[in-house]
């Protein structure tokens, strides 16, 4: 009898746990609305869906960076006296940043996929191709011979994973879009929410974008995971979805250059300087920052990473320019084993895991440049000069939104300065010469007459393979113009992230248990 009894116990409390989270009779127990006290996800009660509250995924590439305080600017004395790097302390919320510069093989996949949807033998299309090709003539010099690098360096496989150079700000700008739409139809692929066969059908205009997709401009038949019973996606009726939403959860933000700020703090790995952990509070620390260290590799003011004897102390952490006529070293000792660029991934990583953040190439960042930007900057999170605020174009007769008939993506137009005029926050649409020199902030610049700066100046970081060990340091700062290029240029990607700023499975601001109250 004990025995019976015993096994009707336990198989109470697998049901019980089989059941968990389940109402009477194993019917999944409905969230409700602390507001309204109505059920989420139930045809019963209005049918209103939302997604399970979920991290995001880090894309393809991408190493995650967790925010906060530093002082960006100069870190030692400023040898070429611009002065254009004035030291200021920060914030910086927490993103996601590319491990490696974009390669050579990386950007090629981008000119493949250009000449699969748009015919290259179409008039039309030639200005799309063309305008995505990198400038292989960057490589020329008038006292040098360097054709062999004209010809082969972005073709041959030899280099397929070395740093792409010759890609103008607008290229890289461009291709950061590219990469945002093809990540994000590969996750609807992957998923089964579109058909595998819709890729065969893109051809000029009728191309994927995230944005068309979301707003409807794009159709594409649905995949069997759309169609599935078991799809978790539904109508308010309670039907299978076929068609994704930003409020998903399943799609990722745009790729985009980093900020200006948000590269220096990234180059400098200052999370390699954590104390250890306490066993109560994990990875915190107190206003913990480094004390003016100079490059993304050291711990100290020295350069010295690691001290320990019989180790790697001493041997080069960077592709730069020892010294003048000095790009490699000795036959037989080669220092830095790059006379120009080296493969994406050579030399040792920073504290993030990030690879050449300083030397190999120079990299675009998002900033217009400035040489006042670290004393106009906000302070508060995401500091950045370049914003030029943006809307859906709508048509004028239907009010819909519209894709552009050449390139397929959705079309865009500036938000006017009349729109602006009655906000708080900003009173003009394009804000690139805020706080430019006069009261209406409507500074001009002489290019190439009074000055080398304009609105299209660009700011680039970190040193390259011709460089000395001056532009090593995060620090500094130097600009070209968004539509040039040069063969010590590259760049990475970086994508905003969405949810807990310590990462995923963390929690957000200071949590306290509740306390009961009376009734």
């Amino acid at each position: 009898m004990r025995v019976k009894n015993l096994v009707i116990l336990l198989s109470a409390v697998v049901l019980l746990a089989s059941c968990k989270g389940k109402g009477l009779f194993g019917k999944k127990k409905n969230e409700k609305s602390d507001v309204t006290g109505w059920n989420y996800n139930d045809k019963n009660m209005g049918g209103y869906q939302i997604a399970k509250a979920k991290d995001q995924g880090s894309g393809p590439g991408l190493v995650f960076v967790q925010g906060g305080t530093f002082t960006m600017g100069q870190t030692e004395e400023d040898v070429m006296a611009d002065w254009n790097n004035i030291p200021r302390r920060v914030s910086v919320p927490s993103f996601y940043i590319d491990r490696t510069e974009v390669a050579n093989v990386h950007y090629r996949e981008y000119l493949f996929w250009l000449q699969k949807v748009f015919d290259p033998t179409d008039p039309m299309n030639v200005p799309i191709i063309e305008g995505a090709l990198p400038d292989t003539l960057v490589w020329r010099s008038e006292l040098s011979y360097n054709e062999p690098l004209v010809e082969f360096y972005f073709r041959h496989p030899g280099f397929n994973y070395y740093p792409v150079v010759g890609v103008t700000w607008r290229q890289a700008n461009d291709f950061a879009l590219w990469r945002s739409d093809r990540v994000n139809e590969g996750i609807l692929l992957q998923k089964g929410y579109i058909n595998k066969q819709g890729l065969q059908g893109q051809q000029g205009s009728n191309n994927f974008t995230t944005k068309s997709y979301l707003l409807d401009l794009y159709q594409t038949a649905p995949g069997k995971g759309a169609t599935s019973k078991k799809n978790p996606l539904k109508t308010p009726q309670g039907q299978p979805r076929t068609r994704v939403s930003m409020e998903d959860g399943l799609l990722l933000p745009d790729y985009r250059l980093p900020f200006e700020a948000e590269w220096e703090y990234a180059a400098y790995g200052l999370i390699d300087q954590n104390p250890r952990p306490s066993r109560k509070e994990g990875k915190r620390g107190e206003e913990l920052q480094s004390n003016k260290q100079i490059y993304p590799w050291s711990q100290n003011v020295n350069g010295l990473r690691d001290t320990r004897h019989g180790t790697w102390q001493g041997q080069f952490l960077a592709n730069f320019k020892r010294g003048s006529g000095d790009n490699a070293g000795v036959a037989g000792g080669l220092n830095d084993r790059a006379f120009y660029t080296a493969e994406v991934k050579s030399f040792y990583p920073n504290g993030f895991g990030i690879y050449n953040m300083a030397g190999n190439v120079s990299e675009w960042v998002q900033d217009v440049f400035r040489p006042l930007s670290t004393l106009d900057f906000d302070d508060n999170p995401a500091p950045m000069r370049g914003n030029v605020y943006m809307k859906l174009y709508k048509d004028p007769t239907t009010g819909e939104a519209q894709i552009n008939d050449t390139t397929g993506r959705v079309k865009m137009v500036q938000v006017t300065d009349a729109e602006s005029k009655n906000r708080r926050n900003y009173q003009r649409g394009n804000v690139i010469n805020y706080l430019d020199g006069d009261t209406a902030s409507q500074a001009s610049y002489g290019y190439g007459i009074t000055t080398l700066i304009s609105d299209k100046s660009r700011v680039y970081k970190g040193g390259s393979w011709n460089d000395r060990a001056y532009w090593l340091s995060p620090g500094t700062r130097r600009f070209l113009e968004e539509d040039q290029a040069l063969s010590t240029l590259g760049f990475r990607c970086a994508m905003d992230r969405m949810g807990s700023p310590e990462g995923n499975g963390r929690k957000v601001g200071q949590q306290f248990p509740t306390k009961r109250q009376r009734r």
